[in-house]
């Protein structure tokens, strides 16, 4: 007699949980064991792929631009061209948008390597040079200006001997060897210089086949998505993707132009009061304020330190102008590019710029906050969800005057005192 097994599907689930449970223990226990290979495979596979990356970089920054170069200049131009042609003109408009990009591209670089590079390593070279002469300059001026105070010139001249030779130590062992590599690897042609440089090629030509064809590649890409995920998945997707796009290149390129701005309007300062090393300063401020809330105190100390080797007066003035620079530049150019503001608290802004910073340090200072901004939008939707779902109250400010939600009713019940106050008006 066929005798049939009868199944319990509560004891299967249990068993495929406990199977998932210790495969997943598993698979954790050996990516802890073999992490140093991973990241070993991981830094070779980005280190193979890295002109790719560099090509998907330069898409990503520049397509906005070269959409707007195409539809306001060359398409209505070439429009014209082809009026009495049975062509049109979106090929060559997008051709000259596409060239226009990567002479841009090709602009920038060449100032970097070419004029601003050099002209920070010879600031820095001076001021290795004439360091002990500017810190005996120093000491001259605080002993004058606080003969009257013996107590606070001998706390500050100890301070000033204590930090001389530390500070010069640094200048001529870390800093200036590595700008002097920078310097001779982009001058010299050896074999970093010949990686760079094919890198950057490759890059831009990725770039070229990208932005020629960014519609092909964006279709392909959802073709992909559809096949694998349901509707309802990829239409999740591509609203993340949109929100996660909308966030870091507002948030990128806002900043950028924000702080090039900045570094502009630094360096005509500089320059018309005849400050020293204008230049190496207006880049130092530049650069810094690319990263949100620490960024201008980051940028002003070494600017100031330098500033104050060679004149404390003008070392005054540049901090005053500074506080007024950020103030001018975090009440209205900041918020005028920039639009509206992260959606997040000062608290959260200084959290995600701390923990980006001690993971992947200046990249993760200057990405941590839009990285940041796109995770806390998208538990803060998840939270939202939930709560409709249960029928609960969604804004918060509804949980700081709830004492309790009735666990049958699922009613929101008020505190006792706001209850009281109520009653009273």
């Amino acid at each position: 007699m066929r005798r049939f097994i009868k199944w319990d599907k509560k004891y299967l689930y249990y068993g495929i949980t406990a199977f998932c449970v210790i495969a997943a223990s598993i698979v954790f226990f050996m990516l802890l064991k073999y992490i140093g290979f991973l990241g070993k495979g991981i830094s070779t596979l980005v280190r193979i792929l890295s002109p790719f990356i560099w090509g998907l970089v330069i898409t990503y920054l520049f397509n906005p631009f070269m959409v707007r170069t195409e539809k306001n200049l060359f398409l209505p131009l070439t429009e014209k061209l082809y009026r009495k042609s049975k062509k049109t003109g979106k090929g060559m408009a997008r051709a000259l948008s596409v060239l226009l990009c990567e002479i841009v591209l090709l602009a920038i670089i060449v100032a970097l390597i070419y004029l601003i590079i050099p002209q920070l390593y010879s600031s820095i070279e001076t001021i290795v040079q004439n360091g002990d002469k500017y810190i005996n300059d120093l000491s001259s001026w605080v002993q004058a200006t606080l003969a009257d105070y013996p107590d606070i010139e001998g706390y500050v001249m100890a301070a000033l001997d204590s930090t001389r030779d530390s500070l010069m130590e640094w200048l001529r062992t870390t800093l200036l060897p590595e700008l002097g590599s920078l310097v001779t690897n982009v001058t010299s042609g050896v074999v970093y210089t010949f990686k760079t440089i094919y890198n950057l090629i490759i890059g831009i030509i990725v770039s070229i086949y990208l932005l020629g064809n960014v519609e092909g590649f964006c279709a392909g890409s959802k073709r992909f998505m559809y096949s694998i995920f349901s509707v309802d998945t990829c239409q999740k997707i591509r609203e993340a993707l949109l929100f996660a796009d909308k966030t870091f290149m507002g948030f990128i390129s806002g900043k950028l132009l924000d702080s090039a701005i900045i570094g502009l309007i630094c360096y005509i300062f500089c320059a018309v009061a005849e400050m020293p090393y204008a230049l190496l300063v207006s880049v130092i401020v530049g650069v810094t304020n690319i990263i949100p809330f620490f960024g201008p105190f980051i940028g002003a100390i070494p600017s100031a330190l330098i500033i104050l080797l060679v004149s404390p007066i003008k070392c005054l003035v540049f901090i005053v102008f500074i506080f007024v620079l950020q103030q001018i530049d975090g009440n209205f150019i900041g918020p005028k590019i920039l639009g509206s503001t992260t959606g997040i608290s000062g608290f959260w802004v200084m959290f995600s710029i701390i923990l980006g910073a001690g993971l992947f340090g200046f990249w993760g200072m200057l990405l941590g906050v839009p990285v940041f901004v796109v995770i806390y939008t998208a538990v803060n939707n998840s939270i939202e969800k939930r709560l409709r779902r249960n029928g609960l109250p969604i804004e918060a400010e509804e949980y700081g005057r709830l004492d309790y939600i009735d666990p049958v009713t699922h009613e929101p019940v008020r505190s006792i005192t706001e209850s009281n106050d109520k009653t009273v008006k």
